[in-house]
């Protein structure tokens, strides 16, 4: 795509040897048909900017043809002029709901502040449920946001989700931004419009953790038999509608795998943001070890219980989720359960902690990154997006570390690990700067960069 200037007086601005007057056949230059392209960047002063593909260029009998001058000159205003195109670009995002602020929030929420002129559109909405970043776009909701029990019952709506998600009507965007975990990215977009997606998992719930969550000790008998048939359906059409996807983005390479396993279609990895700045480092602790989770099956919370039980050491677990009853019965004496704290009440947790405990598989997981931004060392898991975000330690020493890994999901694996972290002399202030790889900031600037590349090729075609 290239940029050719004309001033308002029908003088030529450049490059020097375009036709005389817009839209009239010149003798020494090719001449632009004005209905074939859209006037994108509006007028520079006295200059108005026309932006049109090589190909809509119609040249006269002469023998001029561009220079390649005149298309380094082209090049260079695409690349000052980009932002401007943004801004023009009529755009829509599109999250799976809006129930409350965990880390997919915060991925949207700096879509909305990239572009605030975007239309917002999810399956349902608890209005003051997200950041007023996110509560100030116009936001349209779908059928499920009118159904009984929306607000604790919604996920038994999940067979829903895919016609839902469907009926979104996109047909007047040029830009399409899905934030992904379980059906956004399956919206249908208009032929000639860009759809990027952020997918922070492929829907897990029917891929590989399907009997994590619907496992036969999970769920009833008359469940056990109707939830398969659904769960068929939903891969088949998971697997179709990430065809309609251009480019993926996954929020790491563990992620980025399972999307080319699942869907044979490769992505570009772009860490989620943390709100590093924040947390500062602290060197003191208040003798407990700390866990903050969503309480569900998954994440193995139950791990972490057994293993302090054991070990008669002081475990704080701040969360709340399905399996807090079967946790507290689990719990001995030296477990406290506290509910979801705010951020900046969860930063004292952090600060005053031992170490984060981090027994679950994770698809990138944030809190391991508020941690280590706290200076605290982490006790992972080792799979997941864990192996992206913590050095683990090595006996040989040869690199200083945030944290240790266990290989196995067993209390003795978890218990050999504390042990080992409580021997080590932490280096708190390396722990806290490598957490700053992972700031809003980076993610805003990958973020930024990564759309206009894709725009201004996709709209160059």
């Amino acid at each position: 795509m290239y940029h050719f200037r004309f001033s308002v007086n029908s003088q030529v601005a450049c490059p020097e040897r375009l036709p005389d007057c817009v839209g009239r056949q010149g003798t020494e230059g090719p001449v632009l048909s004005l209905v074939e392209g859209p006037v994108l960047s509006g007028v520079e002063g006295l200059v108005t900017v026309f932006e049109y593909p090589v190909s809509d260029i119609r040249y006269p009998t002469s023998n001029y043809r561009p220079t390649g001058e005149d298309f380094e000159k082209g090049e260079q205003m695409n690349q000052t002029n980009t932002s401007d195109r943004l801004e023009d670009l009529k755009v829509a995002i599109v999250h799976d709901w809006l129930t409350g602020m965990r880390g997919g929030e915060k991925v949207l929420e700096i879509l909305c502040e990239l572009f605030p002129q975007a239309d917002l559109f999810t399956l349902l909405h608890i209005p003051g449920s997200v950041s007023p970043a996110i509560e100030a776009h116009k936001i349209t909701t779908s059928f499920i946001d009118r159904l009984p029990f929306k607000k604790t019952k919604y996920r038994h709506y999940l067979p829903l989700f895919p016609t839902a998600i469907e009926q979104f009507d996109l047909k007047n965007y040029h830009l399409i931004l899905s934030t992904s975990h379980c059906v956004a990215k399956g919206v249908i977009t208009p032929p000639e419009a860009l759809h990027i997606s952020y997918l922070h998992t492929p829907m897990r719930y029917v891929w590989d953790m399907y009997h994590d969550y619907f496992g036969e000790d999970k769920i009833g008998w008359l469940s056990g038999k109707i939830i398969p048939l659904f769960a068929n359906y939903l891969r088949i059409w998971d697997v179709t509608s990430s065809n309609r996807v251009d480019w993926f983005l996954a929020n790491s390479q563990h992620v980025a795998n399972r999307i080319g396993k699942f869907y044979r279609r490769e992505a570009t990895v772009i860490h989620p943001p943390v709100d590093t700045k924040h947390f500062s480092a602290a060197r003191g602790n208040r003798g407990f070890d700390l866990v903050v989770s969503a309480l569900v099956p998954y994440k193995r919370i139950d791990l972490a219980v057994s293993a302090y039980n054991r070990m008669k050491k002081k475990l704080v677990v701040v969360g709340e989720g399905p399996e807090l009853g079967k946790l507290k019965n689990l719990a001995g004496s030296t477990i406290e359960f506290i509910d979801w704290q705010p951020p900046e009440k969860l930063v004292g947790y952090y600060r005053g902690c031992r170490m984060l405990i981090f027994p679950g598989e994770e698809d990138f997981g944030i809190v391991p990154v508020e941690a280590m931004a706290c200076g605290k060392p982490v006790v992972a898991f080792a799979k997941g997006g864990a192996l992206e975000t913590v050095i683990g330690f090595t006996t040989a020493g040869d690199q200083p570390a945030t944290g240790i890994f266990f290989q196995k999901q067993q209390v003795n694996d978890l218990i050999s690990a504390v042990e080992r972290a409580e021997q080590i002399e932490w280096d708190t202030n390396f722990i806290a700067a490598h957490a700053r790889k992972f700031d809003t900031s980076v993610f805003r600037e990958k973020m930024l960069n990564f759309i206009r590349e894709k725009t201004q090729l996709h709209f160059s075609k």
